[in-house]
Order: structure tokens, then C-alpha cells, then sequence
């Protein structure tokens, strides 16, 4: 892709799925994501890293469930009737779960409307690429690359 192809992909707006973790709002590009479920029963894999919730069986795929809360080092998941599974394309056909306390919207954020994080946020550490603004809504933007970068690795 050109830098011109890119730098006009920000400048439209792009549609976002709007989450909470923490009765914060975040957002994931929709391009990024391949299904949301209700909660299914998730299997522990042993010896996995403490932000991994285990596997699941979607349509006879086993797909691995990542607690976004854990890996934003939050509190521990607290499932509700709200809770859902995001299903992320993470490339090359692989598939990855993560756990959000509740979808809430999809919308379009301008590029104009969304800001670089902060810069006291370390941007090798940090899963958030950007900031929108939508109304008086503040919503972070995450990078799918950084929270799912770490643990591929692991």
C-alpha cells in the first residue's frame, strides 16, 4: 500500500466496534474483526500465560481466548449476561478470541477525530494507537498488532 493510500485511509472515516473493559470505551477497526459470540464455555490450556482464558470450539475451530482485561492488567474477568467474545483475523487464517465486558456500538470515527496516545505511554508497551473523540465520548483505539504482538510471541 502507497503512504498516499494510507495517508487517505485516515483521512476517511473508518468503522469501529466499540467495546468496555472497565467501564472504559475502547474501539477495534471492524476490518480487523471476523465474528462476535455471546460467552461460550471456554477450556483452560495449562501452563499458558495468566491472560490466556483457554481455547474455545467455534464451528469445529478451535480458536484461543485471550482476557482483554488481564492483558491490560486489569482485575480479573467478571462474566455477565453482556460479555461477549470479539473473534479477531490475526493473519494468515489464524483466529484469536478476546473477552470484552460489552459491545456496545459500531460507529465511524474520522481520521480527523482520532489523536496519537499520550506521549508518557511507552509505545512499545502500550495497545492503544490512538484516541477518539465522538460527542463528549472519549474512546481508545486499540492496535490488534500490539495486544495480540506479545503474546504470539510467548
Amino acid at each position: 500500500m502507497s503512504e498516499l493510500t494510507k495517508f487517505n485511509r485516515k483521512e476517511d472515516e473508518s468503522k469501529y466496534i466499540i467495546f468496555k473493559i472497565n467501564q472504559e470505551l475502547y474501539a477495534i477497526d471492524v476490518q480487523s474483526v471476523n465474528n462476535i459470540i455471546q460467552m461460550p464455555a471456554i477450556t483452560k490450556v495449562p501452563s499458558s500465560p495468566r491472560y490466556f482464558k483457554g481455547i474455545i470450539n467455534l464451528r469445529g475451530e478451535i480458536i484461543p481466548v485471550m482476557s482483554l482485561r488481564r492483558r491490560m492488567n486489569f482485575e480479573d474477568d467478571s462474566f455477565t449476561s453482556n460479555s461477549r467474545v470479539i473473534i479477531l483475523n490475526i493473519g494468515e487464517g489464524n483466529l484469536l478470541g478476546i473477552v470484552v465486558d460489552e459491545v456496545s456500538d459500531v460507529r465511524n470515527i474520522p481520521g480527523s477525530m482520532i489523536e496519537q496516545p499520550s506521549p508518557f505511554l511507552k509505545s512499545e508497551e502500550s495497545v492503544v494507537r490512538g484516541v477518539g473523540k465522538i460527542d463528549d465520548m472519549i474512546i481508545s483505539i486499540l492496535s490488534v498488532d500490539s495486544v495480540v504482538g506479545q503474546s504470539v510471541a510467548s
